[in-house]
């Protein structure tokens, strides 16, 4: 099987069902932007951190394959059953920030992005999930969306920023707080 087409050549790409759309079409913008956040996640996974957290930022790789088939389907002419995103996708992510927000110090301060590489790496996924929970709103206002897809995006945002101050912690590396200038 090769990799290429050539069908996209000329500025167009196909959805799961069939139908063609401009490859600048908010559906393909939505779904490449949750690519995106998964290669982040990959890249946060390839650090030196707990095989916890490798195995749950694993789990949410492939839910983020899934949101990206949901996403990738023409909701109108799609018969291809794909697989479903669950509550409990969403109660993984709740549980794991609870279980994170009872060592780390009660927040009291805005954090600015960084502290080492591996927090960085979470900062830049958290601010690509919320690009991509943005546009799947936008999505939604003209095509049926999965409510459970903003919902897990949402969640899964702020995993990521309760992860960086956890890995933050873990280094023992003061958090980079902001004190506003007034």
């Amino acid at each position: 099987m090769k990799i290429y087409t050539k069908t996209g050549d000329k500025g167009q790409t196909s959805l799961i069902g069939g139908t063609r759309v401009p490859k600048y079409h908010v559906r393909i913008e939505t779904y490449g932007t949750v690519d995106e956040l998964n290669s982040y996640i990959g890249l946060i996974m390839c650090q030196e951190i707990e095989v916890h957290h490798q195995q749950i930022l694993k789990e949410i790789q492939d839910r983020l394959f899934t949101i990206g088939s949901s996403l990738a389907s023409d909701p109108e002419r799609s018969k291809m059953k794909i697989p479903d995103l669950l509550a409990s996708d969403i109660t993984l992510l709740e549980q794991e920030m609870d279980q994170m927000n009872e060592v780390l110090p009660a927040l009291k301060h805005f954090v600015l992005p960084g502290g080492n590489t591996v927090v960085s790496y979470c900062h830049l996924a958290r601010c690509v999930c919320r690009r991509a929970e943005r546009l799947t709103v936008q999505l939604a206002v003209d095509s049926f969306v999965d409510s459970n897809i903003t919902i897990y995006l949402n969640r899964l945002s702020d995993y990521l920023f309760v992860l960086a101050r956890k890995l933050n912690a873990d280094a023992k590396t003061a958090e980079n707080i902001w004190i506003p200038r007034i």
